[in-house]
């Protein structure tokens, strides 16, 4: 364990309609606005030390805030410690005498019965008496149980898509295009003007993975449409395979018209993170596909790459336009804050909870991370300006469409073997249930 210092549980559902319930009755008459200064709602002079739990290893971001809030409460000693194997580490860390007042939790914890033991350690954060502003949540990026309890609270969050290179585009005088016709047009003219692949990304099953950045959002976006097939889809009934035949057709249409070329993104992209970012700042590959993770990435690297250093370019993250009007934000939470019911320094830690619930907070962290922040304002960080306004009908989150993890991982068994020719489009449709494991 390394010290930083700086001075469904089973049965429960996710429900976004409860979450906007809690929004309404919680936040009513209590908003604080993002846009004054936040205002101590505890002495001053209050000494005491709040530990938080994580899993990385380097959390600089989160200590950025610890030094924003020593400004109200001077004489709070906040800490950072991060666990190794933080999921078989956490749940002996709370039962210890050192126990966190704030642990990092994950969606995933939900639908997990060892994690049970977790959540049940996790402050209901819902509760109107804390005053915690839950109305600058994104809606995509809000998570609560079906009885209206809010108990994660999102820290940053990621999507899935492309980062672009502003200056081929400049200097090609093209814009970036906002569909699918505009997206072929586009490749087209990369093509003509010598660029052979016009888009690359990891040729593998991953989240990271491009299949996953192109054609999921789209599979979900038709989920969301015709919502009678989640039932089907999560039993791995073979006929629910048919909803992904829209993305599927699309992601084949694509690669056999040579924009996308699997073979040459496996012998120049060993991985879905470090390669596909260090392949970018090469800078001759007009679009990029991958998740919010590999953009958070793209920071550090930009020094360690001497073709970058040498050429330095403008890039920015955009979503696929796979559709033919658009395309589709697909919004997900890369980190949750919790709180420890059981704080000796219960006030004092709800109090920094409160104070990092804020746009600005919020926007702060994301910013020095380079990850997507929780809010509706993406103006913090150049890369993500793209996402501002985004069309509401177009944004979802992967647990709005009601699919569990097993048609995910289908999914993408099915783009992947579908774009390296291992399987028919009607192939892959037929042999739906039982892709992941062929």
């Amino acid at each position: 364990m390394m010290v930083k210092t700086k001075g469904p549980v089973p049965g429960i559902l996710i429900s976004i309609a409860a979450f906007a319930m809690v929004l309404g009755f919680s936040a009513c008459g209590q908003k604080e606005e993002n846009s004054t200064e936040f205002k101590p709602g505890l002495s001053t002079e209050t000494t005491c030390s709040i530990k938080v739990a994580g899993s990385y290893s380097n959390f600089e971001s989160l200590e950025s805030e610890f030094e924003r809030f020593y400004e109200y409460y001077p004489n709070v000693s906040l800490n950072y410690v991060f666990l190794d194997d933080y999921e078989n580490t956490i749940a002996k860390a709370l039962r210890s005498d050192e126990a966190p007042d704030i642990f990092v939790t994950a969606s995933w914890m939900l639908d997990d019965d060892k994690m049970s033991p977790i959540l049940d350690n996790a402050e209901i954060l819902s509760d109107p008496a804390l005053k915690i502003d839950l109305n600058c949540i994104r809606k995509g990026a809000r998570w609560t149980l079906e009885n209206g309890d809010v108990i994660m609270l999102p820290i940053f969050t990621r999507s899935y898509g492309m980062l672009v290179n502003m200056d081929i585009f400049e200097k090609n005088g093209l814009k970036v295009p906002n569909n699918y016709s505009e997206l072929v047009d586009v490749c087209d003219k990369l093509k003509a003007a010598g660029y052979e692949t016009p888009v690359m990304g990891a040729n593998g099953t991953t989240v990271a993975g491009m299949y996953y950045a192109f054609a999921f959002p789209m599979f979900c976006n038709n989920v969301i449409r015709n919502p009678e097939s989640v039932v089907q889809l999560n039993a791995m009934e073979k006929s629910a395979g048919e909803m992904m035949r829209p993305a599927l057709l699309r992601l084949k249409t694509f690669v056999d018209s040579g924009y996308l070329n699997p073979d040459r993104c496996s012998e120049e992209i060993e991985d879905d993170y470090n390669a596909v970012i260090m392949r970018f700042f090469e800078g001759d590959v007009p679009m990029m596909l991958g998740s919010g993770d590999m953009v958070s990435g793209t920071m550090k690297r930009e020094s360690k790459s001497e073709k970058f250093m040498n050429s330095p370019f403008k890039y920015k993250f955009y979503v696929v336009p796979l559709g033919d009007d658009g395309g589709y934000f697909l919004d997900a939470v890369n980190l949750f804050f919790s709180v420890n019911k059981n704080s000796s320094n219960l006030d004092m830690t709800n109090e920094f909870i409160r104070f990092l619930m804020r746009e600005k907070e919020l926007g702060n962290m994301a910013a020095i991370k380079r990850l997507i922040t929780p809010t509706n304002d993406f103006s913090l960080d150049e890369v993500y300006s793209s996402l501002e306004g985004f069309p509401e009908d177009k944004a979802f989150s992967y647990q709005e469409t009601g699919l569990n993890d097993a048609v995910n991982k289908e999914f993408r068994a099915a783009a992947y073997k579908v774009a390296n020719g291992i399987m028919t489009v009607d192939e892959a449709i037929g042999a739906y249930g039982s892709l992941w494991d062929k």
